[in-house]
């Protein structure tokens, strides 16, 4: 499957990847670019880099939406210069480096290659983390263009950041919204997340880019943070009335367990 740019507004591009339909951004400007997310592999990376070159010959600034692999693994293949600034939230910057003080990173790389055995390549990848911190916001000056980048809360993760283009009318939500399939528990704040959305919707986008899937209005990330604002309010009783989590999750969106069993852990202060 070849994969190409799809234009979503004035000047902001995305690079659909068929592994795991993850999203990678283009923003440009007079003076510079910026690209939102790097990929899961560093064959990906290197695919999506001559992309970029196609598109533009100006620099580029790196953002990664949150520390997950298939958002920062292309790192060292999108920005291989020291210098290049690789901007995220505070909380992703300090897992990377972590993660890399103890051994150069193998053993995250190790971990996350066996949870992915159908992507061998993430075996091969060295990491690079991000070296420009965000803890509220930050905005870039790509020339004629301003881009923010904004926490607007827990909600993924701990470390989700969104990219405003005003100019443009658009926000890159990374996952805090997903299109085409379930949002992932993992790492999440289930009992937060419907909060982060509805900051994002205050925002009034005309167009959301997800984590993954195609571009979304805003009247679908309302729909999502309904479903939401459901999971958490079920989350909630289920904890108050001592339900199990399986039962809990049967009733409400999504169906996940693993929600539930976050949502309990956070309320019986154990996470």
């Amino acid at each position: 499957m070849t994969t190409d740019w799809v234009e979503v507004a004035d000047r902001v591009l995305v690079w659909r990847q068929p592994v795991l339909d993850v999203n990678a951004v283009l923003v440009v400007g007079g003076a510079g670019a910026l690209v939102v997310d790097t990929l899961s592999t560093d064959a990906q990376a290197r695919e999506l880099a001559d992309a970029v070159h196609r598109v533009t010959p100006l620099p580029w600034r790196v953002v990664n939406t949150h520390h997950h692999f298939d958002h920062c693994y292309g790192n060292a293949v999108l920005a291989p210069e020291p210098g290049t600034e690789i901007w995220a939230h505070t909380e992703c910057v300090a897992r990377y480096e972590r993660w890399i003080s103890a051994d150069g990173g193998a053993a995250r790389v190790a971990e996350v290659a066996a949870e992915y055995p159908s992507i061998p390549d993430v075996r091969g990848v060295t990491l690079r983390g991000p070296n420009r911190p965000v803890s509220g916001e930050a905005t870039l000056d790509l020339g004629d263009r301003r881009v923010d980048l904004r926490h607007l809360g827990r909600a993924h993760t701990d470390n989700d950041l969104v990219v405003v283009v005003p100019d443009a009318d658009v926000v890159l939500a990374g996952d805090i919204v997903e299109n085409g399939a379930p949002p992932s528990f993992d790492d999440s704040w289930p009992l937060e997340w419907a909060g982060t959305v509805a900051a994002l919707v205050e925002l009034a986008p005309g167009t959301v880019v997800p984590g993954h899937g195609v571009a979304m209005s805003l009247d679908e990330v309302k729909a999502q943070h309904a479903d939401l604002t459901a999971l958490e309010w079920a989350c909630r009783d289920g904890w108050r009335d001592h339900a199990p989590a399986a039962e809990v999750a049967a009733k409400a969106p999504f169906a996940s367990p693993l929600a539930v069993e976050r949502a309990y852990a956070f309320l019986d202060g154990k996470l």
